[in-house]
């Protein structure tokens, strides 16, 4: 969670769209599907998915509703017609894993096109997927469609929409929140929410019913149905899957009282998510593109965090400013740097340094962090106290006080992402060090966009690029006394990592790998409380290879 939330590639193989929504390849199984067929309903329900790509397979998924286990047959092609099958075999849709399938198709060919489909016993065709295979050797270019916190309740996914009409990424990154846990009335609010956009379970996810039941509800709209279909997705989990704030032992959001163990939460909130999406059951994962780079996919939430500092427990009993900010000093020379706090935990820790020297070793450019909350260290600017206007409400006001102190003892703005664990970040950014990575960290979670220089002790380790997320709200919902342009420059003026920032719009990140250059284009849309609404804002940033500093553009 961030603050603004509760306070509780290569150039895409020719693909004439036209053709293919007239003809129905890709198109009709989308437009025509019945409300009952995309929610519930029977046979293929939720259309198709791929991930996890590789030089040479590729994870396809699907979902059929049948009394019982069902086989699937299934084909891949690199025709839309399916005339040569260069890959097939046989998939269990089962009621015990909600009806979902997936399975690996094997033995393809590096850097290309494919189309797959699913086959019933009784003859019924799912849509026709479209997926892509990693590069292999040689590669000039690689690019990715970037997203994060995608609450349905607060408006459209136009930003999915773009993405797939684009027709110009290799593959597609969810960072997390790919869905948000909440009741209704909660997150959105009644008079936040856009019309036509309820999510189902109408109340709270808790058992393994209702994630269920809500990823069946956001994989209906058609957008994101769409640009799973057309996309391979590489994705991970951040907290909102599960639960506000999650950790490896509970969660903000959750309520052992009245809702049970968090362990019994936490293990629903996993398996639906690796049943609805094109996942593998690994917690972590890396994936090679060619010469060119290394993706790690980091598990960042509910394996070994440790759990968050909260400043108002450390603060209680603490009355006026110099005692707020001795007890804040005191906990940063103390517990804040408490080595045995975790992140990653020491398995992944020790994977991620390995992979990173065999990534820089074998030759390959980029070492790219495929994971979930900012690296980039962001606090509070006491300038921003003096802007409030006289009549902010209290709550806000306070909180700013508060951020501001908290910046007076050297301590960042959000506890909840790296900044909350700083022994964690430390040995990571050595283990970049250590192996010469080109790192790039690209992050999701606090609805705004963001780009950083990484350091340590002086050192330049590498780059972020922060996503904005898809429709949930940032600062202009929290802040909206501020304008986005005070707060975007007292923040980068106060925090000499953060080379820019954008307070107050939604969309999503065109990330572009090349072997000299990587690059971020933040894409802004117009709108989301409409279907359809486009790009209208675009800022490149971006950081020469070995220079580990970033330019706008």
């Amino acid at each position: 969670m961030f603050k603004t939330e509760p306070p509780a590639a290569a150039a895409l193989a020719p693909l004439d769209r036209r053709s293919l929504l007239k003809t129905g390849v890709l198109g009709a199984g989308l437009i025509a599907a019945p409300l009952s067929a995309q929610f519930g309903g029977s046979g293929f329900t939720h259309g198709v998915a791929s991930g996890e790509p590789a030089r040479d397979r590729v994870l396809l998924w699907t979902r059929f509703v049948a009394p019982a286990e069902t086989k699937l047959e299934w084909e891949v092609s690199p025709t839309n017609d399916f005339s040569r099958v260069v890959a097939s075999g046989e998939a269990v849709a089962s009621p015990a894993n909600d009806s979902c399938c997936k399975t690996f198709a094997e033995g393809l060919e590096p850097g290309r096109w494919y189309y797959y489909r699913f086959v019933a016993p009784n003859g019924a065709t799912s849509d026709v997927g479209r997926t892509k295979t990693l590069p292999e050797g040689p590669t000039e270019r690689f690019r990715m469609a970037v997203f994060s916190c995608s609450n349905m309740g607060f408006g459209w996914f136009n930003a999915y929409a773009h993405a797939a009409a684009a027709n110009e990424f290799d593959c597609a990154l969810h960072l997390g929140d790919y869905f948000y846990e909440y009741g209704p009335d909660n997150y959105p609010s009644v008079e936040q929410a856009v019309a036509g956009r309820a999510v189902a379970p109408l109340s709270e996810t808790v058992a393994l019913a209702d994630y269920r039941l809500r990823f069946a509800s956001y994989r209906s709209d058609r957008d994101l149905r769409r640009l799973h279909q057309v996309y391979p997705m590489i994705a991970g989990w951040d907290d909102h899957e599960s639960a506000n704030d999650s950790w490896q032992g509970g969660a903000q959001n959750h309520q052992s009282e009245t809702e049970g163990e968090w362990s019994v939460r936490k293990a629903a909130a996993m398996r639906a998510y690796r049943e609805w999406m094109p996942v593998s059951d690994e917690p972590w994962a890396s994936y090679d593109i060619g010469d060119l780079a290394t993706l790690f996919r980091l598990e960042t939430r509910l394996t070994a965090r440790a759990e968050q500092f909260n400043f108002a427990g450390l603060l209680t009993g603490q009355e006026g400013p110099e005692a707020v900010l001795r007890a804040l000093t005191a906990f940063r020379q103390g517990d804040y740097v408490d080595p045995s706090r975790e992140m990653l935990g020491a398995q992944q820790q020790a994977w991620l340094a390995e992979g990173l020297k065999r990534s820089t070793g074998s030759g390959k450019r980029w070492q790219v962090l495929v994971q979930q909350v900012l690296m980039g260290k962001l606090a509070t600017s006491p300038r921003l106290v003096d802007s409030l206007p006289a009549d902010v409400p209290e709550y806000v006001r306070s909180r700013i006080v508060a951020g501001a102190l908290a910046s007076r003892a050297e301590l960042p703005l959000n506890m909840d992402a790296w900044d909350g664990y700083p022994a964690a970040r430390a040995r990571l950014f050595e283990a970049a060090l250590a192996a010469d990575a080109n790192l790039i960290s690209l992050a999701g979670d606090t609805h705004n966009a963001w780009s950083f220089d990484l350091d340590h002790a002086g050192q330049r380790v590498g780059v972020e690029f922060g996503v904005q997320s898809v429709t949930s709200p940032g600062f202009e919902s929290y802040l909206p006394q501020l304008a986005p342009a005070d707060l975007e420059r007292a923040s980068i003026e106060f925090n000499p990592e953060l080379v820019w920032m954008d307070a107050s719009r939604r969309g999503y990140m065109a990330v572009e790998l090349t072997p000299t250059r990587a690059t971020s284009e933040y894409r802004f849309l117009s709108s989301i409380r409409e279907r359809g609404a486009g790009v209208v804002a675009t800022q490149r940033v971006s950081t020469a290879l070995g220079d580990r500093r970033l330019e706008l553009a």
